[in-house]
């Protein structure tokens, strides 16, 4: 397979760079369909470079090909759940709308940093929908979904990930949902 969107960076097969891998990334992958596994591509970035704006500035990717990973904390009295929501890098989640009634939640934030390391096993900025909890609903903007490709963490921050929308629509537990990610501004 080839990947389209990697700016100035080249892509591998992901699967043959487990070193590039956060271990709940790599676990995942070794685990998933082949055929499914086959269309994720990684490639190594600097980690300083990590955080969306400045990895699409340096490598030349379109902010419109940049999926982010957002952990999202729901809590109903002393009931917590959490969920993932894929939206693109030009967008935000729509949590205290969308996320919070998805998650039957009273209030809805963003999953403290701390808080989100401890529970994904990956590191901060290198997030990603691969390799989360089995209980966590994986919810998709359907503009994500419908991406030729995107570009998400690998769980690292030494790495990206690219490929289809349709990838990420088809993990386990993973949700469409139209309006997920709202405009900036």
């Amino acid at each position: 397979m080839s990947w389209n969107e990697t700016g100035s960076l080249t892509a591998t097969a992901a699967l043959q760079h487990p070193d590039l891998l956060g271990a709940p990334v790599a676990d995942a992958l070794r685990r998933a369909d082949a055929s499914w596994a086959h269309t994720v591509g990684v490639a190594a970035i600097d980690p300083a470079l990590a955080d969306t704006a400045e990895f699409c500035a340096t490598y030349g990717v379109s902010l419109e090909a940049s999926a982010n990973c957002v952990v999202i904390k729901g809590k109903r009295g002393s009931d917590v759940r959490f969920a993932a929501c894929m939206i693109l890098a030009t967008t935000r989640a729509d949590v205290n709308g969308i996320v919070r009634r998805r998650l039957d939640a009273r209030t809805a934030s963003f999953a403290g940093m701390d808080e989100a390391v401890l529970l994904t096993g990956m590191e901060y900025g290198g997030i990603t929908p691969i390799g989360l909890p089995a209980d966590w609903p994986i919810l998709v903007d359907t503009a994500v979904a419908a991406a030729s490709e995107v570009v998400i963490g690998s769980g690292i921050r030494a790495s990206k990930l690219f490929l289809p929308g349709a990838s990420l629509a088809a993990l386990p537990g993973a949700e469409i949902i139209d309006g997920l990610g709202r405009p900036v501004g």
